[in-house]
């Protein structure tokens, strides 16, 4: 599970100060996103996956630039980047710079990129966590555009990418086919940027191991923290929640992905006083919130994502677990 324990998105106060260089004022785009009218004064604030969502398509309604998550990225200094992303600059090459980005942005987002190498290829996946709801585009643009100004910066080349990956239906704009330059697929299963294996040996210009390792220091006993807050039972529902759309996840499954046995598994959820079945009726309660409260989908459809035979089996756990049926709570909340 890598540790991650809790829905919380970062806002560092540099993506106002960039937001402003583009004409969009921090009101404006909490208004659009119905989001804190105060969130942009704080020095560190945090969001819940379906917030930070919810800013970026504010970003993207406002500015009605397709690139927009591009343009960002890219005027965006390093220097001002949080330490947990800053570090990757200093990498002794390109690959390490991506792992210690894919190792340490889990104290930034709970996003997990997954880098695999194969056949002269890097794919590096990007996947969200405590969501089933799509990725706005200019967020996907964000990692991709961050990803690859790493490796451009890093080592003084213009690193071009084999292929980009992205799950939205239509063609992108030009200013995409600009930046990647090179062939870009749409309507994929999954957002993913496809890099050449033997870019990640170039090496850094700014390498500088002295401050590396300060950071890390610093950044390793930060993830330490967050790992020690991480329950069995949290890890559990968080991994029953990304399988339960696909059919009813079993336990056998999860103890594999956590990395033991069946049995093991359960010896260690009764550790904790739960049980399988009730994490497996938690995490169902937990996304059927979520799910109605995001309003966009259709209460058969959201029996049918959580596992349900039928529309009237979920209104009966529903009704079992908030007193009230779907249809009544979206209506209160």
């Amino acid at each position: 599970m890598n540790g991650y324990t809790s829905d919380r998105c970062r806002l560092p106060q540099a993506f106002w100060r960039t937001a402003e260089r583009f004409d969009l004022p921090a009101p404006a785009l909490l208004r659009q996103a119905q989001l804190p009218a105060t969130l942009h004064v704080r020095p560190d604030a945090w969001l819940t996956t379906a917030q930070y969502f919810a800013l970026w398509r504010a970003v993207e309604a406002l500015s009605n630039d397709p690139a927009i998550g591009l343009r960002m990225t890219v005027e965006t200094d390093t220097s001002v980047h949080p330490p947990a992303t800053m570090s990757a600059f200093f990498a002794r090459d390109y690959r390490d710079g991506l792992q210690r980005l894919a190792r340490f942005k889990r104290l930034c987002t709970p996003e997990e990129l997954t880098l695999t190498e194969a056949d002269g290829e890097c794919r590096i996946a990007v996947r969200w966590l405590f969501t089933t709801e799509a990725e706005p585009d200019a967020a996907t643009d964000v990692i991709f555009a961050a990803i690859l100004e790493l490796g451009r910066r890093g080592t003084g080349r213009p690193i071009r990418p084999l292929r980009v990956e992205m799950t939205r239906p239509a063609s992108v704009s030009n200013a995409h086919c600009s930046y990647f330059d090179c062939p870009i697929r749409t309507g994929c299963s999954q957002n993913a940027l496809v890099l050449r294996a033997g870019d990640l040996d170039l090496p850094f210009a700014g390498h500088n191991p002295d401050l590396l390792a300060i950071l890390d220091s610093s950044l390793t006993a930060s993830l330490g923290e967050i790992e020690a807050q991480s329950t069995l039972p949290e890890q559990v529902k968080i991994l029953i929640k990304r399988r339960i759309a696909s059919g009813k996840p079993e336990i056998g499954d999860v103890a594999r992905e956590l990395g033991m046995s069946e049995r093991s598994l359960q010896r260690r959820i009764a550790e904790h006083g739960a049980s399988y079945r009730g994490l497996l009726d938690e995490a169902r309660q937990e996304l059927g919130r979520h799910l109605l409260a995001d309003g966009r989908n259709r209460i058969d459809e959201i029996a049918f994502l959580l596992g349900f035979q039928d529309t009237g089996s979920f209104y009966r756990a529903f009704r079992g677990w908030e007193g009230v049926t779907p249809a009544t709570w979206r209506s209160m909340n």
